[in-house]
């Protein structure tokens, strides 16, 4: 597990490498123009002798692969660098949001894999019944639903319709202070939108895992000596169907990263969507290539635990990957 774990991280500084390298490329091309973002509504009224003199302080002026460069040495050392737009170090901005959005996701994720698990399961244990119908029915409509059409619609009904729910933010507006119970009912529905978002996978995969292993040979012998269905189904189905949703935890990564994204931009959760966004359209080369570095660790380290994960649950796999 150990080799494994390493070799997977010695493959990924090349991949990392690629993507900063990418981003600066990209950004180089983008119209938006960083001088103009960062000057603000002062830009407007600024000379081009002015917006050329803040554009060589800034470096903007430069080639991107030297400001790449420079960014990535001053990186291996722990510092990300200023953000032009926050005005603020680069560390500071996602460790003031990387938490949030840490939070988000893992409730999301905590929903999507016991709700989507306890929903296959049933399915398959009745397969062609009514909560089959039902739940198969429902599972392929929210695969097909964006999640910021999902988040506009949660807000309309818990929070306009009913008004049970605040619809966005993290504290009341009348009271900024961070509380638990602030916090928990904020994060509720956005955690909801996120986490419905990413079930119809992992119901998908449960169901017809479990339906394959019960009707195995293996599962038909312990029915035949009398074990209890609820042993055969958890002991026998369960185990043997849950398999394919260990490598599925993987692969929902960057699903679950873009769906946060714009479950964050709906009910306006403090996380790096924000961030991510301004950095973007600001051209804010430190910030952006900081962001797509976290994200692309977070895809590589979903892929390293979903491998872990299946060798763990079927030693014949091993960690030989």
């Amino acid at each position: 597990m150990a080799r494994m774990a390493g070799r997977r991280t010695l493959s990924a500084v090349p991949v990392l490498l690629a993507v900063t390298f990418g981003v600066f490329a990209v950004a180089a091309l983008s119209p938006f123009d960083p001088v103009k973002a960062y000057a603000g509504t002062a830009g407007l009224t600024a000379s081009q002798a002015e917006l050329d003199q803040l554009r060589a302080n800034l470096g903007a002026d430069r080639p991107f692969p030297a400001r790449w460069w420079d960014w990535l040495a001053s990186a291996l050392t722990g510092d990300l660098g200023d953000s032009a737009v926050m005005r603020q170090p680069v560390a500071d901005v996602i460790a003031e949001r990387v938490g949030w959005s840490a939070l988000l996701a893992g409730c999301a994720f905590a929903v999507a894999v016991l709700l989507g698990t306890l929903l296959g399961v049933l399915a398959a244990r009745r397969q062609g019944g009514t909560l089959d119908r039902a739940a198969s029915g429902l599972a392929y409509t929210l695969e097909a639903a964006p999640a910021f059409w999902l988040g506009l619609l949660a807000v309309w009904f818990f929070s306009v319709r009913l008004g049970v729910l605040p619809s966005g933010g993290l504290t009341d507006a009348a009271d900024d202070s961070v509380t638990f119970s602030g916090v928990a009912s904020h994060l509720v529905l956005p955690a909801l939108v996120l986490g419905v978002s990413q079930l119809p996978w992992f119901f998908l995969y449960v169901r017809q895992g479990v339906a394959d292993a019960l009707a195995e040979d293996p599962v038909r012998g312990a029915r035949a000596r009398g074990l209890s269905e609820q042993r055969v189904l958890l002991g026998h189905g369960l185990r043997s169907g849950m398999l394919p949703v260990l490598t599925l935890i993987g692969s929902r990564v960057p699903e679950l990263i873009t769906g946060a994204l714009l479950v964050e931009t709906v009910f306006s959760w403090p996380g790096i969507a924000a961030a991510t966004v301004t950095a973007a359209t600001s051209v804010d080369f430190p910030l952006l290539a900081a962001l797509t570095v976290l994200a692309t660790a977070a895809v590589l380290a979903g892929n390293l635990l979903s491998d872990l994960l299946y060798g763990l649950a079927d030693p014949r796999v091993g960690f030989d990957g």
